[in-house]
């Protein structure tokens, strides 16, 4: 699976919050969830974030193990999260979700907002300009399930295989 995007770069510690603050927890469209994503960093997030990749630091994901945040930001358009490095439950909540999440050492300081990079999923290799950056790549059940497109459609392609 190659992804190409363009960088929207975020910092360290991006906690559940930040990603769907709890007021709008109580909406389960996605679209809805959509739209109210990263607005207390950018109240327009949602309208840049079409075909985006976001690029960030450590502990993205971090807090509460709302699995709406994942849904927001995958409704919103975002196709990967390259981050130095995940909050496990989160992480988990966006393979199950079908977003691809790589963890990228140094990322960061890599590339830089609004470049085009490519994202190979399963080797992990990111390519920016004429750069290549090693990353670790989403192999065996995790990657099936984010071809799958998520968990559910995973679960419901191995019962009409039986």
């Amino acid at each position: 699976m190659i992804i190409e995007g363009r960088v929207i770069k975020l910092g360290d510690k991006i906690d559940t919050d930040i990603i769907i603050p709890a007021k709008h927890l109580k909406y389960t469209e996605p679209e809805y969830l959509a739209q109210h994503v990263f607005e207390s960093i950018d109240p327009e997030f949602h309208k840049k974030a079409k075909g985006a990749i976001i690029v960030a630091g450590k502990v993205f994901g971090m807090g509460s193990s709302r699995e709406q945040a994942a849904i927001a930001i995958k409704a919103a358009g975002i196709k990967a999260i390259l981050a130095e490095s995940f909050a496990r439950i989160f992480y988990r909540n966006a393979i199950n979700n079908g977003l691809p999440v790589i963890v990228c050492p140094d990322i960061t300081k890599e590339v830089d907002e609004g470049e085009i990079i490519k994202v190979n999923i399963e080797s992990g290799e990111v390519i920016v300009e004429n750069r290549i950056i090693k990353c670790k790549g989403i192999t065996g059940m995790a990657l099936d399930i984010l071809r799958a497109g998520g968990l559910i459609e995973y679960l419901k392609n191995l019962e009409e295989n039986r």
